[in-house]
């Protein structure tokens, strides 16, 4: 395993940092003015399999069995289908939602000399209602799950990783094919 070990005198502050094995402490009073030593932590840059000590988000929340492993498997895989979920949850809502349609037309130079009229469709939505605060708030649960899947895969556990890519393609082949496809009729192939 590759191991990046790190200072706790350095600015960056070591306590924000996955660990994935115990920290070790080596104190040295070889240089002058750093009688108190300097701690060191370690954190595993590689990928691993292992069920052991394995922190997962909060400090307290630790795997140490393969039952709890497999029991995070499965956290983690819904976790990451409900985030496909949410982001095709919230294109329908915005779809849904959409006020205030307008059309405008305005010609546009055609072949041999002629004029064409072209349309577009434009849609707004108001700043102060119901759907646009719905909007925000699902925004808010979509971006802290998101950095929640994001940390669990930092943590180079195999399992987890495995867990969020899983779910994450799971979700996506289940809700992604609700999404509407936009397809341009004005455009052409020379």
């Amino acid at each position: 395993i590759t191991v990046v070990k790190m200072s706790h005198n350095h600015p960056m502050n070591s306590s924000t940092l996955p660990t994935t094995h115990p920290p070790e402490h080596h104190h040295s009073t070889a240089a002058p003015g750093h009688s108190h030593g300097s701690d060191m932590m370690m954190m595993a840059m590689t990928f691993h399999f292992s069920y052991e000590n394995v922190p997962l988000l909060f400090s307290g929340l630790i795997i140490n069995t393969p039952g709890e492993m497999a029991g995070a498997f499965v956290a983690v895989f819904f976790l990451a289908m409900f985030y496909e979920g949410l982001k095709i949850a919230r294109e329908c809502l915005l779809r849904k939602s959409q006020v205030s349609i307008r059309y405008n037309s305005m010609p546009v130079p055609g072949p041999n000399g002629t004029i064409l009229m072209e349309t577009h469709k434009t849609v707004g939505q108001q700043m102060l209602s119901f759907p646009h605060l719905l909007q925000t708030v699902l925004h808010v649960i979509q971006v802290v799950v998101s950095y929640f899947l994001m940390l669990i895969f930092m943590t180079y556990n195999g399992y987890l990783c495995i867990a969020v890519a899983a779910g994450a393609g799971t979700g996506y082949f289940f809700f992604s094919w609700k999404k509407a496809v936009v397809v341009d009729i004005t455009e052409h192939c020379h």
